[in-house]
């Protein structure tokens, strides 16, 4: 039964995080970022937030994950401000890099079938 308390806790926080990070009007935060999970610890002291950066450039995936971190204390100051919890969580967010992963496997996927309709021919 617990386990579905934390479940709620965790979705409600990843929704609320979202929420923050799309108002904010930080420009090294790029457009294109979503929260793609948030667990929060059973004692609520730590949330570890996953960030996923649709973006091509390294450089532009790990800056926003860098600029997260560093606005981290104004993202959970926000938080507390719109949810009640117990305790406020500390905030570590880590890039999320299974979409970027996915991708890669359906355009491989798409070769191979490419390949099977020229060999058909």
């Amino acid at each position: 039964m617990p386990n579905i308390r934390y479940d709620r806790i965790n979705e409600e926080v990843k929704k609320t995080i979202s929420e923050i990070v799309r108002e904010m009007k930080d420009p090294r935060i790029s457009p294109m970022t979503t929260i793609s999970s948030a667990e929060v610890t059973n004692d609520q002291k730590i949330a570890k937030v996953k960030v996923s950066v649709y973006d091509e450039d390294d450089a532009v995936r790990k800056g926003t994950v860098d600029a997260l971190n560093r606005a981290a204390g104004f993202i959970r100051h926000e938080l507390g401000q719109r949810m009640e919890l117990r305790a406020l969580p500390q905030l570590k967010f880590t890039l999320d890099t299974s979409i970027e992963y996915s991708a890669h496997i359906a355009k491989i996927i798409e070769s191979l079938h490419s390949q099977d309709k020229k060999s058909d021919e």
